[in-house]
């Protein structure tokens, strides 16, 4: 460093680029030098909750109709998700190719953030969504309201099925939490962090997942787009 003093101009941008590099390939993604400098001021972790706690394969694990057969039921919500690349909608179509079921052709697909998709089959609407979409669209989802309720408090998430304003049947989802996810917890906890859960699941649902991973301060419900007032909101707070 004394003969080239380029060798220190050189050497800290290297190790950067190196070590954000290494760290892409196991799926920590840094976005810079300066935040790496700034880490060991750390006192708060957010966590998404799909991917991140769970394991960010959800399966179907129940299928109820209201008035409709579980068959006519799985092959109208997978004609209208297989346009969607949520891992919900992803579940949904893998759980009906797996049933060998033929899916009728959906058109007018409509994605709604945070509520739900829509899309026609035979001249009708199907609504799979939350209970949000449900009330937007008129639908009454009381038959099955508080099996939906014992169902979340089990940890599956539920959507909701509409046809045209008529209540179809509900479709529930499992994502299984990570082994390693309470280990990590319990070590970030140790080094003095509070730890959040961020999820646009329900609350039910999230409660139960964040008990399992050791998290006690959950954000749930939140829409995508409002996921970054939430951090920014508790970095106000110090």
């Amino acid at each position: 460093i004394i003969a080239c003093p380029c060798a220190l101009g050189l050497a800290t941008p290297t190790a950067i680029m190196v070590g954000t590099g290494l760290g892409a390939e196991h799926g920590i993604l840094i976005k810079g030098g300066e935040y790496l400098e700034t880490a060991h001021k750390i006192n708060t972790v957010i966590l998404d909750k799909t991917g991140t706690i769970t394991k960010g394969h959800p399966t179907v694990t129940d299928l109820i109709g209201n008035h409709v057969t579980r068959d006519v039921l799985l092959t109208q919500i997978a004609a209208v998700e297989t346009e969607s690349e949520h891992p919900l909608a992803r579940a949904i179509c893998d759980f009906a190719k797996e049933q060998d079921r033929t899916l009728p052709q959906a058109t007018d697909f409509l994605s709604m953030t945070g509520m739900g998709v829509s899309g026609k089959i035979d001249g009708k609407t199907w609504y799979i969504g939350t209970r949000k979409l449900m009330e937007t669209q008129e639908i009454d989802f009381s038959p099955l309201n508080q099996q939906a309720t014992e169902l979340e408090r089990s940890g599956k998430t539920v959507m909701f099925v509409g046809c045209g304003r008529e209540f179809a049947g509900l479709v529930a989802v499992a994502d299984t939490i990570k082994e390693t996810a309470a280990q990590a917890v319990s070590r970030l906890k140790a080094m003095h962090c509070e730890i959040y859960m961020l999820t646009g699941d329900n609350a039910a649902t999230a409660a139960f997942i964040a008990e399992k991973a050791g998290i006690s301060n959950v954000f749930a419900e939140v829409l995508p787009n409002d996921k970054s007032q939430k951090v920014t909101a508790l970095q106000k707070e110090g």
